[in-house]
């Protein structure tokens, strides 16, 4: 958390299941998953593909059902999608209207949330402003770059002012150089809003840069969070720092044995069938 930012529980997530049942049968996606999350955190969740991290997401997010447990967001039960919750994507140009401007994308979300419209200019030019755009207000999101888009993706949903910000790998797409400087803006945009941040990646090093707490993830199926790591370097994060190093050894080696199950899942996948069932 933000220095001198004592926090509260603000999401609390209690022994939640997530079964998804198809023509093929069941998967336990989740099991006894257990987590809670203080207001103004900066939390990663992180883990090999196939752990369940988007699935915990999208629950968070009140996009899917639990099967048990219970998830709450300030005391009260998650059961859909609510306006203290903003959902992040990979792909920001699919959660941007194309045919608006940048200053319309933003203006969509306060009339969309029914912000009374004498505050939209004053609005508008702060998290325009605070994301670096200004100077592109009249843009359509096809003109900007990958990581402008991101920007703009994230201005639009400051302007709502939610509580928390739910983002899945939002910086996968984007290059090295790019992804860096995005972490920058986020960490900066975190630090001067207080908003409560849970992050989804299958990078430790993002994971390492961003997080005040790591949840480590199992992988599937039954995954559930093996170990919460706390991340108490200072800010701006050193990639040179041996602490760095030697945390990044500490959670790969953590990961590793999942990191091999599920190779060899894939390469069971591959297989044909018959050899498979051997």
């Amino acid at each position: 958390m933000r220095p001198g930012y004592p926090g509260t529980g603000l999401l609390r997530v209690t022994n939640v299941q997530k079964i998804f049942a198809s023509s093929r049968g069941t998967y336990n996606a989740l099991d006894g998953v257990s987590l809670t999350v203080k207001d103004g955190e900066f939390l990663c969740l992180l883990g090999p593909s196939g752990c369940g991290k988007s699935t915990l997401l999208n629950i968070i997010a009140g996009f899917e059902p639990i099967t048990s447990g219970s998830v709450t967001s300030d005391e009260a039960p998650i059961t859909g999608p609510g306006r203290e919750r903003v959902m992040f994507f990979q792909d920001a140009g699919s959660a941007l209207f194309p045919w608006l401007t940048v200053e319309e994308n933003v203006r969509f979300g306060l009339r969309a949330r029914k912000v009374r419209k004498a505050q939209w200019a004053a609005i508008i030019e702060r998290y325009l402003v605070m994301v670096g755009l200004d100077a592109h207000r009249a843009k359509f999101p096809a003109e900007l770059s990958g990581g402008m888009r991101q920007r703009l993706q994230i201005a639009r949903a400051l302007a709502v002012e939610p509580k928390m910000l739910l983002m899945d790998e939002p910086f996968a797409a984007l290059d090295a150089l790019t992804r860096r400087r995005m972490h920058a803006v986020l960490l900066d945009i975190w630090q001067r809003t207080g908003k409560t941040i849970v992050f989804v990646t299958h990078d430790i090093a993002e994971a390492i840069s961003l997080a005040d707490r790591i949840g480590v993830m199992s992988i599937g199926p039954r995954a559930r969070i093996t170990r919460l790591i706390d991340i108490t370097l200072p800010r701006p994060r050193d990639v040179s720092d041996g602490r760095i190093a030697h945390l990044f050894k500490e959670i790969e080696d953590l990961l590793a044995p999942d990191l091999e199950r599920s190779e060899q899942q894939m390469q069971k996948r591959n297989l044909p069938l018959g050899v498979a069932q051997q």
